[in-house]
């Protein structure tokens, strides 16, 4: 895995922002989503670096970034904030703009990155996601018994991180079990490292802070965007996947194109997990898209 990139630790503001990076080429940002890091990205990282300079970062909270103590307003986790990690990451590379592809919570990181700074994002593919608010507003007892750890997660500190903490191991198998098709899709090297970083220190905390963020402040901003009419301009192909749970309980296409002008997208063979699970589409797919751009 990753035979192609060198790992990095990058001070942001008032974190430090792990990964690895590697490859030449046009600048490509790839996030990834909960409960992983940027390991999501093993099946397709070295042959995108044969025509992209890849950036693979672990999310602020996440892998072997920076896990700070969560602030009362859980203001410091916000996609906002977490986004600024990310745009000041890429400069620090010598990148002003690049594409992303981006999966479940770095899909909402990206999503805020495109409207806060539209001018850094060349384009941007978001994988098995409807936008924040669109899933909070519509939520029925399907999504919210499958997605439990939504609601699970934003309970006040320090419950969840006391449960989780008990047995991250446990979390973190039947969070992804339940979204991922049997036998499962992941690779035994890639679940170890899931698992160990659950473990370390802060890690459960900075999960919940999150998903916190998300369920308060991060509404807020997007409210704040549909009430001026605020909508993203940088060109989204939206990704799912069509054995998922995004695509039979919301439909992606259109909350997308409620607030962004700029929206292609269609469904994938395969469950939530996209670079996983149908790595071969995904490339297919980022080429597609990246290709009559550069």
């Amino acid at each position: 895995m990753f035979e192609q990139f060198t790992p990095f630790r990058v001070a942001v503001d008032d974190v430090d922002i792990a990964g690895r990076s590697g490859g030449s080429g046009p600048p490509l940002l790839l996030l990834h989503g909960h409960p992983q890091t940027h390991l999501i990205w093993h099946r397709v990282a070295d042959r995108l670096a044969t025509r992209y300079r890849v950036v693979c970062p672990d999310l602020r909270g996440y892998g072997d970034s920076s896990k700070p103590a969560g602030l009362p307003d859980h203001s410091n986790y916000s996609k906002r904030r977490m986004a600024a990690d990310m745009l000041g990451l890429m400069r620090h590379f010598g990148h002003e703009r690049f594409a992303v592809c981006a999966h479940d919570r770095g899909a909402r990181v990206t999503h805020r990155l495109c409207v806060d700074a539209p001018d850094a994002v060349e384009a941007a593919l978001l994988l098995d996601i409807a936008p924040t608010l669109a899933m909070y507003e519509r939520t029925s007892r399907e999504f919210a018994t499958i997605y439990f750890h939504w609601f699970f997660l934003i309970q006040p500190a320090p419950l969840p991180e006391r449960l989780i903490g008990a047995d991250p191991d446990a979390y973190i198998d039947a969070v992804m079990a339940r979204r991922a098709p049997q036998p499962s899709p992941f690779a035994p090297e890639a679940q170890a490292a899931y698992r160990a970083a659950l473990r370390s220190p802060g890690a459960v905390h900075a999960m919940c802070e999150d998903y916190r963020a998300a369920a308060g402040i991060d509404l807020e901003h997007d409210r704040a965007d549909r009430d001026a009419q605020r909508r993203c301009t940088v060109p989204l192909r939206v990704l799912w996947g069509e054995r998922g749970i995004i695509g039979r309980l919301f439909d992606p296409l259109h909350e997308w194109q409620r607030v962004a002008e700029r929206v292609e997208g269609h469904a994938l063979p395969c469950g939530h997990y996209v670079p996983e699970e149908a790595p071969d589409a995904l490339l297919a797919e980022i080429d597609d898209f990246l290709g009559p751009r550069r």
